[in-house]
């Protein structure tokens, strides 16, 4: 196991939080607005700040990348394929997080836009997703 001189402690992988949300037959997704994967669909996500509960994180980063309040956040899954991210080693945990219909996605800080998808048109290839989120879709929406 690797320590880290310039941390004072152990070479840990970073920590992620993602929002997966779903409207009908849609699901929401932002669009990476720089590197890595720039350009790509994924998830509304992003790290989460030291001192902060992944769970606040993700509902953060939800409101700051789409404008949209989310509640009732609920475990979806943990991603920690080392190989996930061309950055280095993060690991993504999900939730699911209900948003009210009459609020409209509109594109914030990392995202160069966000609108809710047709799940038949994630899945048929027509999107370019950032990383593994096709499996995460997958996992969360063929279970």
């Amino acid at each position: 196991m690797s320590t880290c001189d310039e941390c004072n402690g152990w070479l840990n992988p970073a920590l992620a939080a993602d929002a997966a949300v779903r409207r009908g037959d849609t699901v929401l997704l932002i669009q990476r607005k720089h590197p890595p994967m720039k350009g790509a669909w994924a998830l509304p996500g992003g790290f989460v700040d030291q001192g902060e509960d992944p769970i606040h994180a993700a509902v953060r980063e939800l409101e700051e990348e789409t404008g949209l309040t989310g509640t009732n956040p609920r475990l979806l899954m943990v991603m920690g394929d080392p190989e996930r991210d061309p950055r280095k080693h993060i690991v993504s945990i999900v939730y699911e997080i209900d948003v009210s219909e009459d609020q409209q996605a509109t594109a914030g800080d990392d995202a160069a836009d966000a609108k809710f998808w047709p799940i038949e048109t994630v899945f048929n290839g027509e999107l370019t997703l950032a990383g593994d989120h096709l499996q995460i879709l997958s996992n969360w929406l063929n279970s």
